[in-house]
């Protein structure tokens, strides 16, 4: 019987527990801080659990295993993985694991579409479901998402939709799809990679087993991406906002085979919700699983998840944005774009990314607010930009922003940082930030 060691017990590393488990497979795991329910899970599944302290019990935790299959938030440098590898253990990740059991399904394979890039990965996921079911098919969507592939293995789906982090490409040894998207690249999660070498690697690994079967969805002029996408062997397509395969003209989203919808009867007509929209209508057209006269209905309806440019409401003539899931940079600076001027609220725990890519078109900065852990650092980022002042509180922040604003300016929570300094999660920080300013109107102008 084949051995696998399990470690990082979250929603990922659980859901691969069971499903190793489920195909006979010995399962021993294990996470940085076991916990009771870890435990539990563990007598549940008979499997053993192993509390690593030291270099013994490491060792101990992967005697005898084939595989190994960390949680994707495990880093590469930590050091089970490092010492997995010196024993020539496979090291692999959910999807992976989930494409290799898919292929031996009996009835056979079920289409797997991708999307990867530094942002714009979670709506653009749910845009090529969205697209999908437009066009009659049952569509999970898995992977960086809230349903792990290997959970979804036994549902009644025709097509998967995998969001493919770099986290969860980094250790793929088959993980392959039909059709996929890389929609920009931009340095992130450096401390996780180490370097932003090794996280381009990781993003690139979606493209690595390609065959020429496969198409490959690429945004033009964009060298490191065309790049990644020539050592495969997959077929090449592009968009852009002017040229490409998928490009917009005469108000028109276009493609190959000829105009999809008009920009003007769009979800939303932001800049990048216009490329978005046109890479989720090139990996479904790509995949021969749609006809462009199934899209725009789904393209006019469509809803994108929280805290994604989310207009929280219109407060004394001015809009409120909440956009708490941007956490690098480059994600921020795609929010601001979209604005002529913004008070921008900024901060959290930085990335080890350079936080001065967000003054990069000071013309539409009004003023900043700085929050969080590394405010100083955005406070030193528009030094001698716009005015910047810092909160300690994201009511405070709120009423800071309120000032600037003076009922002129519309304000955007877009913080380019984690959120791990004041929340758990970026959902938190956005459901924090949305009720604060509910609050503040109410409290100040009788506007909610």
């Amino acid at each position: 019987m084949k051995k696998a060691a399990v470690f990082g017990l979250a929603l990922a590393g659980t859901a691969v527990a069971r499903a190793l488990v489920e195909r006979g497979f010995t399962v021993v795991m294990s996470d940085d801080k076991l916990n009771d329910e870890h435990r539990a899970l563990a007598h549940e599944l008979n499997c053993a659990v192993v509390n690593l302290v030291d270099d013994v019990s490491i060792d101990e935790f992967l005697t005898a295993v084939e595989v190994l299959v960390p949680a994707p938030g495990v880093s590469p440098q930590h050091s089970v993985i490092m010492r997995a590898l010196e024993l020539g253990i496979a090291v692999r990740t959910e999807i992976d694991l989930a494409y290799e059991w898919e292929q031996a399904r009996h009835g056979g394979p079920r289409p797997i579409l991708a999307v990867t890039g530094t942002d714009g990965k979670t709506t653009t996921t749910m845009l090529v479901a969205a697209l999908l079911r437009g066009a009659g098919y049952t569509v999970a969507e898995v992977g960086n998402t809230d349903v792990p592939f290997v959970s979804a293995l036994n549902d009644d789906v025709d097509v998967f939709v995998a969001e493919c982090s770099s986290f969860r490409l980094q250790f793929t040894q088959c993980f392959r799809s039909s059709s996929s998207v890389w929609l920009n690249i931009a340095p992130d999660h450096i401390d996780w990679h180490g370097t932003f070498d090794s996280y381009v690697s990781a993003k690139a690994r979606m493209w690595k087993f390609a065959t020429s079967n496969d198409v490959a969805i690429v945004p033009v002029d964009v060298a490191l991406i065309s790049d990644a996408v020539a050592l495969s062997e997959a077929r090449v397509v592009t968009f852009g906002d002017t040229h490409g395969d998928y490009y917009v003209a005469d108000n028109m989203l276009m493609s190959p085979v000829g105009p999809i919808a008009s920009v003007d009867s769009l979800w939303r007509t932001m800049p990048h919700d216009i490329t978005n929209s046109l890479a989720a209508c090139a990996v479904v057209l790509e995949s021969g699983l749609a006809r462009k006269e199934q899209l725009g209905a789904t393209l006019s309806k469509f809803v994108s998840a929280p805290h994604r440019i989310e207009l929280v409401g219109n407060f004394g003539g001015v809009d409120w944005f909440d956009d708490s899931k941007a956490t690098s940079p480059h994600a921020a600076l795609t929010a601001i774009r979209a604005f002529d001027s913004v008070v921008l609220i900024a901060g959290g725990k930085n990335k080890d990314l350079d936080l001065t890519e967000l003054a990069i078109e000071p013309h539409r900065i009004h003023g900043v607010v700085a929050i969080g852990h590394d405010a100083p650092a955005i406070q030193a980022a528009f030094a001698g930009v716009c005015p910047v002042q810092i909160a300690t509180s994201m009511a405070q922040a709120v009423e800071l922003a309120a000032q600037m604003s003076n009922g002129r300016v519309p304000v955007l929570l877009s913080p380019a940082c984690t959120s791990y300094d004041w929340y758990r999660n970026y959902n938190e920080r956005g459901d924090d930030f949305q009720k604060c300013v509910k609050d503040f109107f109410e409290t100040n102008s009788g506007v909610a």
